[in-house]
């Protein structure tokens, strides 16, 4: 007939001798519809909400049930949706009747729980469900006339609620069948087993990894990638790879890949459809766009389970990311949050790494259709590896002690093993460290350098060595990063004995910084935040839990009592460290990009004086629930003319020398949904002219769409500036720079140390340079060979 059966055999999981009349398994109908993406509904479990259904119910007694799961409850929570639903908080469908008051049982039910949807009216449809405990022989049966078709056109579901806390154990199900003319099939919509891919191709190394699911024992775990060459049409095998155990990724090495050369590539895993992607050339006519996202929260409260209340899969922000097609992607960090729309199950690190995999996942569903086609970087922050916040001291155990808690004690809270799952889920298809020496626990490392399309890309990770400022600072009486000592003043931070990137990766930074290949234009330093703390605090606001519950005022007239934030969270602390990597970082005129903050920002840097270090991008939240703000109590200092209070020269709560130029303040926006919107969502995209030496930061709402004629970036953006700016105003400048001249080193010729080295931009004829010299500069030609090598030069004024 016009409509649909379902029925699937379900009992009560082996052991359990009681019916539990609270616990029912069954069929959702009718989750999200035309109107939800598929992926987002099938986020959908036990809260109801908005687009949420109709539960079909057998329980543990046998009686069936017909009750709403799209009217919400009363509260909710901005985080995890955890709370128990009970019966009485799933009101029945008024019309449905049974036909027979049959007696309960008095052991638990085994048998079919049936549903049959039949076509009434344009608008109706009537419901049936039966449970049989025996083939033919219904045993319940309700039916329900007049249902609303709205409420039942969507997804299917299994439902197994365990009632009560010790309650059932669960439920089980076999022989799951659907058929009917009002059943719609979308094979487009299959997913796997490869979920995803990142790759990068740098020195010739083509690094990719493909995401898989939790394979079965009797599944091939064995992958195959294959490449076909432009204007070829064979496909040629070239690398296989087994799953990582933990990981499920497939993880694929090629060597002496052109990284000019645009290729297809597939993989192959047993007997599915392949999965197919683009090795993307890198640009040949020296500009160079990044795509860059970070912070993918998927639920901020008042559940809908539509577009209105979760925001996964970001379609928006993908859709509008793909239409700028940049040469290749950024990922900064909390891809993941640990607690996000389902709390955290950490029963062992097996179970652990499911949970991290399952909210994995998300993203990859998400993201995947622009990493399949671009080379990408990701690298995974505080939530990623399920902290708040985190200070990795080396990768030492976090431990709790009777004065701290385990977060605050410094170190990894989760096992070596759920660390080095989630690193080679998210950093495998980096190029390989360059000291691939793991820290304590064996957990694995994954900074590095990336060359590509003319950038060198120094790939840092800012938490993995940094001290817990509870342990270095006990004057501060730090928690979760924030000083609670009362008078506590951020300069007293600054600390003997305190790190940041650690010594290895300084000494990392310092040869990459100076060390400029021929192809070389750019260098650009990728990290999780940025080396300063751009955010103020609310009146008596002594931590970031002041943050979250923040004004939203106008942007014309923001508040000027809030008092800068010591958030040592952010790279602002330790300030000596900090420093030294801005001044290590501007030898090699980097710049920066980065996120964590929530917060769209540009700044310059400044070490010893505001403007002599590089210029860094923190990138603004895809979805966020904690809205940062810099809303500083005085205004900037040199600003220029009709630019906000807000922009100019600062100190900030450290003391550290900054200068903005833009912020993406939170602010009515007047856009629903608000408690998405109001938080200034968006990405970035940085573009390049590697030739000029010009760089152009772009940041955009989520909500705008990019091809609209007037589309607007946020206020403030975009911000240009030349590679050049990234050490500052020069002192002076050395002439005669021989013809010919790509690259120069420039020495103090009193130390023999390394001031500089740098790419020449537009042919530039007269060299700037920062001190008194003298100086001893190479010249370097485009194969890398020095043309000339003078010494005692001094800078003219």
């Amino acid at each position: 007939g016009d409509g649909v059966r379902l029925s699937v055999e379900t009992g009560a999981m082996d052991g359990q001798v009681e019916p539990n009349p609270e616990a029912w398994s069954g069929l959702l109908l009718g989750a999200g519809g035309d109107h939800v993406d598929h992926r987002l509904t099938a986020q959908v479990h036990h809260v109801p909400g908005e687009d949420g259904g109709l539960l079909c119910l057998v329980d543990e007694t046998g009686r069936v049930s017909l009750r709403h799961n799209d009217q919400p409850l009363a509260t909710q929570s901005s985080w995890a949706i955890s709370r128990f639903v009970g019966a009485d908080q799933l009101p029945k469908v008024d019309s449905a009747n049974h036909h027979d008051e049959t007696a309960p049982l008095e052991d638990p039910f085994e048998g079919t729980l049936e549903v049959i949807v039949e076509l009434t009216g344009s608008h109706t449809c009537r419901v049936t469900v039966r449970s049989l405990a025996a083939p033919n022989k219904i045993f319940d049966e309700l039916i329900a006339e007049k249902i609303d078709r709205s409420l039942v056109d969507g997804n299917i579901a299994l439902i197994s609620h365990l009632g009560a806390v010790g309650g059932s154990g669960g439920h089980w199900f076999d022989d799951l069948d659907i058929s009917g003319d009002r059943l719609a099939f979308n094979p487009d919509r299959s997913w796997g087993p490869v979920l995803m891919t990142q790759y990068t191709i740098s020195d010739g190394v083509l690094n990719l990894t493909a995401q898989l699911p939790p394979l079965g024992l009797e599944d091939d775990h064995t992958g195959t990638l294959e490449i076909m060459e432009r204007g070829s049409s064979v496909w040629i095998d070239v690398a296989k790879a087994q799953m990582h155990p933990d990981a499920r990724t497939l993880h694929f090495r090629v060597e002496g890949r052109d990284p000019e050369t645009q290729a297809r590539y597939r993989i192959r895993v047993g007997d599915a459809a392949p999965y197919e992607g683009v090795l993307r050339g890198a640009p040949d006519d020296g500009e160079l766009v990044l795509g860059a996202m970070n912070c993918q929260k998927v639920f901020t409260g008042d559940l809908k389970w539509n577009h209105s209340g979760i925001w996964m899969p970001h379609k928006e922000t993908v859709e509008s990311v793909g239409w700028h097609d940049p040469d290749m992607l950024f990922f900064a960090g909390d891809q993941i949050y640990e607690g996000d729309l389902v709390p955290v199950d950490n029963r062992n690190t097996d179970i652990a790494i499911l949970d991290y995999l399952y909210k994995w996942y998300r993203f990859c569903w998400s993201f995947g259709e622009l990493t399949r086609d671009r080379p990408t970087v990701t690298m995974p922050d505080d939530h990623d590896v399920y902290h708040g916040n985190i200070w990795g001291a080396g990768g030492r155990k976090a431990k709790k002690t009777d004065e701290l808690s385990a977060q605050d004690s410094g170190g990894y809270k989760m096992p070596a093993q759920f660390v080095n799952a989630v690193h080679a889920t998210q950093t495998s298809h980096l190029p390989a460290p360059v000291d691939p020496d793991p820290i304590e626990q064996g957990i694995s490392v994954y900074f590095t350098e990336l060359n590509w399309g003319g950038a060198s890309f120094a790939i840092l990770d800012d938490r993995m060595f940094k001290s817990s400022p509870s342990v270095a600072v006990p004057a501060g009486a730090f928690v979760n990063g924030w000083p609670q000592a009362e008078g506590f003043q951020g300069p007293d931070a600054d600390v003997e004995g305190a790190a940041l990137l650690g010594d290895r990766q300084e000494r990392f930074l310092e040869a990459w910084a100076t060390d400029w290949s021929p192809e070389t234009r750019a260098k650009v330093v990728l990290s999780q935040t940025l080396f300063s703390t751009l955010n103020t605090l609310p009146p008596g606001g002594t931590s970031g839990a002041a943050t979250a519950r923040g004004a939203f005022p106008d942007p014309n007239n923001l508040p000027t009592d809030w008092t800068l934030a010591m958030d040592a969270d952010s790279n602002g602390w330790p300030q000596t460290p900090r420093d030294n990597a801005l001044r290590i970082m501007r030898r090699g005129f980097a710049f920066h990009i980065c996120g964590d903050q929530h917060l769209g920002s540009t700044v310059q840097y400044g070490v010893d004086a505001h403007r002599d270090a590089g210029w860094a991008f923190c990138l603004p939240a895809v979805a966020n629930t904690w809205p940062r703000r810099w809303y500083p109590p005085e205004p900037g200092m040199n600003r220029g003319e009709g630019e906000p209070l807000y922009t100019g020269d600062f100190l900030d709560g450290f003391g550290n020398r900054i200068t903005v130029a833009a912020v993406a303040n939170p602010a009515r926006s007047g856009r629903e949904p608000a408690n998405l919107h109001d938080r200034m969502p968006g990405y970035g995209m940085i573009k390049m002219n590697l030739n000029e030496g010009e760089v152009v930061f772009e940041c955009w709402p989520r909500w705008e769409d990019p091809a609209r004629d007037g589309a607007e970036q946020y206020p403030g953006w975009p911000v240009a500036f030349s590679l050049r700016e990234n050490m500052g105003t020069p002192s002076g400048y050395l002439p005669d720079v021989p013809p010919g001249t790509v690259h120069v080193r420039v020495m103090d010729e009193r130390s023999g140390a390394i001031e500089f080295a740098r790419a020449l931009w537009s042919q530039e004829s007269l060299l700037p340079v920062y001190g008194d010299g003298p100086y001893e500069v190479e010249f370097l030609d485009g194969e890398g060979t020095v043309i000339a090598n003078r010494s005692g030069l001094m800078p003219v004024r």
